[in-house]
């Protein structure tokens, strides 16, 4: 009898043959996750036994999700994740005992981005993923007047020095761009579970090419003599280099509120942001602490493959304005050894024609091991 089965003793459906192969088509994300998780298991296992007392700062895990529901939008910077190991204040890159033995054999290869002069110095490693859609999902054709579909999967090294109330801070991302990605199967699976439409265009999407790029900022806090409740202010410059992306930019961060951290911003968009940079004392305590945050960015944009498309291959490309604006306003909560971010993130329209101007909700939850 007709019907939607295949042939076969145990006959399943073909839809259910069809989504067993969009999670086999997915397995590629399976090794980073798997990573990660190793990672941050030798990490917590290194700390007790083998760091020498000077330091109570234990390793620190982040998690962020990036998303444009709180824009009411689905378009631009459409999601992210991001999944942030801190490890605790170190005495060196290369032989700290407080580094799992592959974070030590990779900063070997990568001294030369490692500042000197300083009074403390951290780790970071981070696993992410991004996807950037155009504004009308329902269409098929190649909708040029929009930006290009395009997904990104990266894994970062961030090195952090703290001289007083300044620090350095270096990042290196390595990843790849384009269908080996998975941004189709990762929005489009998001969406059926909440029950939304998918995007059809994704056969548009840029074409595979690997990326990478190198982040430094400098910052500068400023926090003056205060109590229980106070408030500062941390400026920041810098500027990216790679195919992914290439700019200069400069802003700066004010906080407000109870029992402000000891460190260099709550917006976890920015490199050192969100409880990653070295502290001068315990992150945590029995008091409740609360603050606001606003932050503000400017960046000179070089390249941004994500609008420019591919770099060595043809493919879909807007106009890029080569000026664009950020301002972002949050909360940060913490708790023990608990804290939570919650921001809302507004952008100056990045290319020529951009309908409207992109709207995101950053959530953040890190917790210290």
């Amino acid at each position: 009898m007709a019907g939607p089965y295949i042939t076969g003793s145990d006959k399943k459906p073909r839809t259910t043959v069809r989504r067993q192969r969009r999670i086999h088509r997915s397995t590629p994300l399976a090794p980073l996750v798997l990573w990660a998780g190793l990672w941050a298991a030798n990490a917590r296992a290194a700390v007790p036994e083998a760091c020498p007392s000077r330091t109570e700062l234990p390793p620190t895990v982040n998690f962020r999700v990036d998303n444009d529901l709180l824009g009411n939008q689905d378009q631009g910077y459409s999601n992210g994740v991001q999944l942030t190991l801190v490890s605790p204040n170190l005495a060196d890159y290369t032989d700290d005992p407080c580094l799992p033995r592959l974070a030590r054999l990779v900063n070997r290869h990568l001294a030369k981005l490692a500042p000197t002069e300083f009074d403390q110095q951290n780790m970071v490693v981070t696993f992410s993923h991004a996807v950037f859609t155009p504004t009308d999902f329902n269409r098929t054709d190649l909708v040029r007047e929009d930006r290009p579909y395009a997904a990104a999967l990266l894994v970062g090294f961030g090195y952090n020095t703290r001289l007083g109330d300044t620090l350095r801070t270096t990042q290196i991302q390595l990843g790849i761009v384009g269908p080996s990605a998975r941004g189709e199967e990762i929005q489009n699976g998001v969406h059926d579970l909440i029950g939304s439409k998918p995007f059809r265009g994704w056969t548009h999407q840029l074409r595979d090419e690997p990326v990478f790029r190198i982040v430094h900022e400098r910052m500068r806090r400023f926090a003056p003599e205060q109590g229980e409740w106070g408030w500062d202010a941390i400026t920041h410059y810098g500027g990216s280099l790679g195919n992914l992306t290439s700019y200069a930019n400069a802003g700066a961060e004010l906080r407000v509120g109870r029992n402000l951290p000891d460190d260099f911003g709550s917006t976890p968009l920015r490199p050192a942001g969100e409880n990653t940079a070295p502290s001068r004392s315990r992150p945590w305590g029995s008091a409740l602490g609360v603050h606001l945050f606003l932050t503000a960015d400017a960046r000179w944009v070089l390249n941004d493959i994500t609008l420019d498309g591919n770099t060595f291959k043809r493919s879909h490309s807007v106009d890029k304005r080569p000026w664009v604006g950020e301002v972002g306003v949050g909360v940060a909560v913490t708790k023990g050894r608990w804290k939570f971010a919650l921001a809302r993130y507004d952008v100056t329209r990045e290319f020529k024609g951009q309908k409207q101007t992109p709207i995101f909700g950053s959530f953040t939850i890190s917790r210290a091991m």
